[in-house]
């Protein structure tokens, strides 16, 4: 039997439930722009919790351990990469000035490596209609002039880009001081809020802290190792600016199985192609066996194993995601993916054993 009494609980709970979800995507859209810094606050706040923890056992008070524990990701993680990046803009300066000067003559690069090319190589252009030297140079000076408007459209928002860096960092350092010291606190009332079994929110949870770290971990210091690994063969072998390629590499790397080898694979054929043989066929050799094995033993083992995903997953999910999210995308992507596979499991697992059943 229905009657108003009746209607009335179902038409406040209908209510409250549209209530809920209009706060939710408001309070979402005014965070939105600082996205990135929550992101990078949670995700530093999982990784380093550890080190909180155990610097909270000895000093018993949570607000010094926590800034103790941004204390040494300044030093560890901030000093460092504020010193590469120094070295980045000076080297870019005078890769600038080279170009501007004329000092770097593409021209001259694209002959030497166009008269070096094996017949077959040319006979492949000539099809392409890019047999005429000239031709060739006129497309490359477009591109590179599309290039410098692109830079120097960049170079005009440079200073507000910054601006908005410092803020975002700022935010994020603020953030993470607050999610290490009531993290704990914070977890169990999102845990309370969520309406699921406790089994799904402890396995949930679980999912998502591991592949955060594992992500964070492991993508970071594959792309180190990696981008430090092609800078050094750089340097050994007198390319210029190895600092500029490093990073480029490193960031590069972030695109799992083929991201350095877009830095190093054309200077090793430019390598060949001038007669430089000895260095070109190291720089192969270097790049495939060293660096490639770093991304082919190391990524797997530091993203694949923890997630418990396949590695195409990994590769399809951190392509997908750097495409939708930008550079946050790497660690995002995976999460999706992760969490879309401990999903569709839970799903599985009630299907094969009902909740009746347990």
């Amino acid at each position: 039997m229905s009657g108003p009494g009746k209607l009335v609980p179902a038409l406040q709970n209908r209510s409250f439930l549209c209530l809920l979800a209009l706060v939710t995507v408001a309070f979402g859209w005014i965070v939105w722009p600082m996205m990135s810094a929550v992101l990078w606050g949670v995700a530093l706040a999982i990784v380093f919790q550890p080190l909180y923890r155990r610097l909270l056992r000895k000093t018993k008070r949570p607000g010094l351990s926590s800034g103790l524990t941004i204390l040494v990701i300044l030093l560890l993680v901030v000093l460092p990469l504020t010193y590469v990046m120094g070295a980045l803009v000076r080297e870019a300066a005078v890769v600038f000035e080279m170009v501007k000067s004329g000092q770097f003559n593409f021209s001259t690069y694209v002959a030497q490596i166009y008269a070096a090319l094996p017949s077959w190589v040319v006979d492949v252009l000539e099809r392409l209609g890019l047999h005429d030297l000239a031709n060739l140079q006129d497309k490359l000076g477009s591109a590179l002039n599309q290039g410098s408007q692109f830079m120097a459209t960049k170079a005009l928002g440079f200073g507000q880009d910054t601006f908005d860096f410092l803020v975002s960092f700022f935010v994020m350092l603020y953030l993470l001081y607050f999610l290490l010291r009531d993290g704990e606190q914070l977890s169990a009332r999102i845990r309370d809020a969520l309406p699921l079994q406790d089994s799904y929110k402890r396995q949930l949870g679980e999912k998502f802290r591991t592949v955060i770290r594992a992500t964070v971990k492991g993508n970071i210091a594959v792309a180190a190792i990696q981008g430090a690994l092609g800078g050094f063969a750089f340097w050994v072998l007198g390319i210029h600016a190895p600092v500029l390629w490093a990073v480029l590499m490193a960031f590069l790397s972030l695109l799992p199985a083929v991201g350095a080898a877009l830095v190093w694979a054309p200077v090793a054929i430019y390598l060949l192609a001038t007669g430089h043989v000895g260095s070109g066929v190291g720089l192969i050799l270097f790049g495939t066996i060293v660096i490639g094995l770093v991304d082919n033993l190391l990524r797997p083992l530091l993203v694949g194993k923890d997630t418990k995903m396949p590695d195409y997953v990994v590769l399809l999910s951190t392509l997908g995601g750097m495409a939708v999210f930008g550079i946050n995308g790497f660690v995002i992507g995976p999460l999706i993916a992760a969490m879309f596979i401990a999903v569709w499991d839970i799903v599985a697992a009630e299907r094969r054993y009902p909740v009746g059943d347990h």
